[in-house]
Formats: C-alpha cells, sequence, structure tokens
C-alpha cells in the first residue's frame, strides 16, 4: 500500500511541476505577445532592434526599442529619435538628440549623437526623415523581435504552429488515456465484492 501511495505522490509531483512549467511558459508567450505585439499595435509604435553599439550602455546590442510617432515640435534636448538615413529609405538610426536647430524660415533641424560615439552625427535630421522618439526598451528582446519580424519568420512561424498543435494533441491524447483508465478502475472496483 506505500508503494502505491508514493506512486501517486510522485505522480502528483510531477504534475504540478508540468503544470507550473507550462503555466509559467504560456505567461512567458503572453508577456512577449504583448511586448512586441500588441502594445505597439495598439499605440501605432514601431518595434525596432539595437543592432550596433553606438547607445551603450542604455542601449546595447539585442535590445528592443518601441518607437512612437512623435511631432517634431515635441521632440526636445535628450530624446532618443529614431530617423531615416536618407529620407524615403527603410534604414533607420536612434540616436539621442544633442541640439535644435531652428532655421531663419522657421523649419527645424536636430544634432543627434549615439551615446557610445565621441562625435555628433555628420548631417542634420530634418522633420521629413523623423519616424518617432523612443517609447520603451526591453533588454535581450530585440533578438526575438529580429526572428519574429526578420527573415526567419517564414519558417519559425509554421515551426511554432506545429508544436503548439502537437502539444495540443498530446494533451488531449493523455487526458483521453487517462479517462479511459479512470473509468477501468472504477469498473473494477464495482466487480469486486464488497468485504464482510
Amino acid at each position: 500500500m506505500s508503494g502505491r501511495r508514493a506512486a501517486v505522490r510522485e505522480k502528483g509531483l510531477l504534475h504540478a511541476l508540468g503544470l507550473g512549467l507550462s503555466a509559467g511558459l504560456f505567461a512567458v508567450v503572453v508577456g512577449l505577445a504583448l511586448v512586441l505585439i500588441v502594445v505597439p499595435k495598439v499605440a501605432g509604435a514601431t518595434p525596432l532592434t539595437v543592432l550596433t553599439s553606438s547607445m551603450e550602455p542604455r542601449l546595447p546590442p539585442g535590445t528592443l526599442i518601441v518607437v512612437e510617432p512623435t511631432a517634431v515640435d515635441e521632440i526636445h534636448l535628450g530624446d532618443v529619435v529614431t530617423y531615416q538615413i536618407e529620407s524615403g529609405r527603410p534604414e533607420v538610426i536612434s540616436h539621442r538628440v544633442i541640439e535644435v536647430v531652428s532655421s531663419s524660415d522657421g523649419g527645424t533641424a536636430f544634432v543627434t549623437k549615439g551615446d557610445n560615439n565621441s562625435e555628433p552625427d555628420e548631417a542634420l535630421v530634418l522633420p521629413e526623415q523623423v519616424r518617432g522618439t523612443l517609447w520603451y526598451s526591453v533588454p535581450w528582446l530585440g533578438f526575438v523581435n529580429q526572428v519574429v519580424n526578420g527573415d526567419a519568420r517564414s519558417w519559425i512561424v509554421p515551426l511554432v504552429a506545429i508544436a503548439l498543435l502537437g502539444y495540443a494533441g498530446y494533451a488531449l491524447a493523455a487526458g483521453l488515456v487517462e479517462a479511459q483508465r479512470r473509468r477501468a478502475r472504477a469498473r473494477t472496483r464495482k466487480a469486486r465484492p464488497a468485504p464482510r
């Protein structure tokens, strides 16, 4: 009898451990989805990955930055601004504004510099180049963002879908097998004669 209790207790511990790990993994996936997809989408922001060391130590390579659209007149000294390297091209840089320059015709431009760079960027940043300012950043999640939104997306998304479907199939099969075992045990107990 004590061997059976030990087996039940061990199964209960393994079951609880499995549930805890599944719940933890689910919470991580939901958290990542919120940070990488939902919050930026709802706010009209753009998740980007820091690829160089120009903004270290605050924004090292691999950091996820979320850039929110910002009106040019709301950009101030010290803001980290994301701008197109060349107007109309998709490549962007995120550097800190170290000077706001006003021209005689009332226009505004920005002098920017990477925190880790010794010199300011060569060219002034014009309003039409600005994509927004840094809203929030999360260390290391940029690598996940690169995988989810980069070239690997074409194979990683189907692979994750297959893995989730496989896990769901396993969980369903395990539940059916366990239900069948319970029914068999219940039938066996009913078939036994009652002790006198």
